[in-house]
């Protein structure tokens, strides 16, 4: 007889009691079973570069949890997607990001005050489960927004540094670099 069993509960209801316990402890240990916890609001991103415009659904990353958590602990971005990390203030060329639970190869575009791409990394998935062992891509510039992709994406479109990136919520277009 369980601890349950002798507080009443049928065996039943035992094991349906121990199979929600066991749930909640893999939701609560591995979040990657339990999923995305929000839905971020998507957004078209476009970008201008070379004089073709390339249109992007975009997740927009606003809060410092949601940048935080990124695209964690997904196994797939789908084509034409990204994501669209903003900031309130200017972010030091030092800062960047890293690949901790992230399992998808990401290129990345670091995008200045003017609206423009400043610098474009590609990053790899980081397999440790140490968060520090993960490298972080600095951005080698200064930036007020970042634009993660699939990898490759940039260089299949010809989008390079200078591109100018536009989304709702952002004045018409670029404006000339200082």
């Amino acid at each position: 007889m369980t601890p349950l069993q002798r507080s009443g509960f049928s065996t039943r209801t035992s094991l349906l009691v121990l199979m929600l316990v066991a749930a909640v402890m893999l939701a609560w240990r591995w979040p990657a079973v339990a999923g995305p916890t929000t839905v971020l609001e998507r957004q078209p991103v476009r970008i201008e570069a070379g004089g073709e415009v390339f249109r992007l659904d975009a997740e927009m990353a606003r809060t410092s949890s949601e940048r935080r958590t990124g695209l964690m602990d997904r196994d797939s971005l789908a084509p034409g997607t990204g994501m669209l990390f903003l900031y309130d203030r200017i972010q030091p060329p030092q800062s960047g990001f890293w690949m901790y639970r992230t399992r998808i190869p990401l290129d990345i575009a670091f995008i200045d005050a003017q609206g423009r791409i400043a610098t474009i990394h590609t990053m790899v998935p980081c397999p440790s489960d140490t968060p520090r062992k993960c490298p972080v891509t600095q951005a080698g510039a200064s930036y007020q927004a970042a634009l993660e992709v699939n990898a490759g994406y940039f260089a299949e479109h010809g989008i390079e540094e200078g591109a100018c990136v536009v989304w709702p919520g952002r004045k018409g277009g670029c404006s000339a670099a200082d």
